[in-house]
């Protein structure tokens, strides 16, 4: 066999113009922070809304408000209360958390609880009350009655929980702060895909903060496709 001419042999790998390490780091800090804050904020929130939908108390319309209130809460507010509350001054403070992906969760939490709540409570609320009449005119438990409320209302939920994820993953002041935006050997370790694009742009890198700007839309429009494909193959009432 013929040996090959040297120039083949040595032609040079693929040379991006970002370091895709580096990169790829942000991204999969940027989705374990959002996805782990939302999947929480979901289990909690989902309890209220449907506690809120199906019940009246003194009080609730009150409750409500500070829901629909806490959709607008500032993040540079959330991060520093969060902060706090994980520094060594704070009652969390034994547990180290802060300046970690951890005290991040947090923060998104308290910004996403709100948003996936109130846009549950409106997903509930507008199922018709024949539903939940008939659900228990054939015996249902207050369980069966709320699994049948939330499968009527299936599409407003997953749109709420779009409308948490897009909340957690875009937001910037509230992870800056608890997070640091800290690299460690070159791939981040608090480092998210909004804090980045702030940092890279000022540095006047912008190869790398389209890059990163691009991946960030991505994110958004696949979720987005992913919920309204649920909606079209399901029939539920909120739309």
């Amino acid at each position: 066999m013929s040996e090959l001419p040297l120039e083949v042999l040595s032609i040079p790998a693929v040379a991006f113009p970002f370091e895709w390490p580096y990169v790829r780091s942000i991204i999969e800090v940027s989705l374990y922070v959002s996805t782990a804050a939302v999947l929480v904020s979901t289990l909690l929130s989902l309890p209220i809304a449907l506690a809120l939908g199906f019940t009246s108390f003194r009080g609730k319309g009150l409750l409500t408000s500070i829901i629909t209130t806490g959709m607008g809460f500032p993040s540079v507010v959330v991060g520093l209360v969060v902060l706090f509350g994980v520094s060594n001054q704070g009652p969390l403070g034994s547990l180290e958390l802060a300046f970690t992906p951890e005290a991040m969760i947090l923060s998104q939490i308290v910004l996403a609880m709100p948003v996936i709540t109130g846009v549950s409570l409106a997903a509930v609320s507008s199922v018709d009350d024949g539903v939940r009449d008939a659900a228990f005119a054939m015996g249902g438990t207050r369980l069966d009655v709320a699994i049948v409320t939330i499968r009527e209302a299936r599409y407003g939920i997953a749109t709420a929980v779009l409308a948490g994820f897009g909340r957690a993953i875009s937001e910037v002041g509230g992870v800056l702060i608890v997070g640091g935006n800290i690299v460690v050997s070159g791939e981040s370790y608090t480092r998210t895909l909004t804090t980045a694009i702030q940092l890279e742009a000022r540095q006047g890198r912008y190869e790398t903060a389209m890059i990163l700007g691009g991946v960030l839309v991505a994110l958004v429009l696949l979720v987005n496709a992913l919920v309204l494909r649920l909606g079209d193959g399901g029939g539920g009432r909120y739309r």
